[in-house]
C-alpha cells in the first residue's frame, strides 16, 4: 500500500513538474516570438539583425544598459529624436528590455561597401 502511495506522489510530482517546464518553454517561446515580431520592425531603419547600412545607429551587439537607457529616454522625452520617440512610447518597460537583451546578442557587422564602378560618363 505504501509503494501504491509513493507511486501515485512520484507520477503526480512528475506530471506538476512537467505541466511547469512546458508553461516555462511556451513563456519563453511567446517573448521570443513577441521580440523576434518588435525588432522585424527595426529592421526598416536599423537594418537585418540590427545591422545598420548607414544613416542610422547598429543597434547589433549593442550594450543592453545603454540601449534601455536611450529607448527609456525616447519613451519619456528627455531625449529628442526625429521618430524613435513615436516607437518608443509604445513598448513596454518589459518589450524595451526584452529588445535591449535581444540585440545585445546579435554579431555587429559591418556594411559591406558597393564594388568601385569606373564613370564611363555620357557617350
Amino acid at each position: 500500500m505504501k509503494r501504491l502511495h509513493f507511486s501515485l506522489a512520484l507520477a503526480v510530482c512528475l506530471q506538476w513538474a512537467a505541466c511547469v517546464h512546458a508553461e516555462e518553454n511556451d513563456s519563453r517561446e511567446t517573448i521570443t516570438r513577441t521580440t523576434t515580431t518588435l525588432a522585424a520592425s527595426c529592421a526598416a531603419c536599423h537594418g537585418h539583425q540590427g545591422n545598420s547600412l548607414g544613416g542610422t545607429p547598429t543597434l547589433a551587439a549593442l550594450n543592453k544598459e545603454y540601449f534601455m537607457q536611450r529607448m527609456q529616454g525616447f519613451k519619456n522625452g528627455s531625449l529628442s529624436s526625429t521618430v524613435m520617440h513615436h516607437h518608443a512610447k509604445g513598448l513596454t518597460d518589459d518589450e524595451i528590455n526584452n529588445l535591449a537583451a535581444y540585440f545585445a546578442t546579435l554579431p555587429r557587422h559591418t556594411a559591406a561597401q558597393a564594388p568601385q564602378q569606373p564613370f564611363l560618363g555620357a557617350q
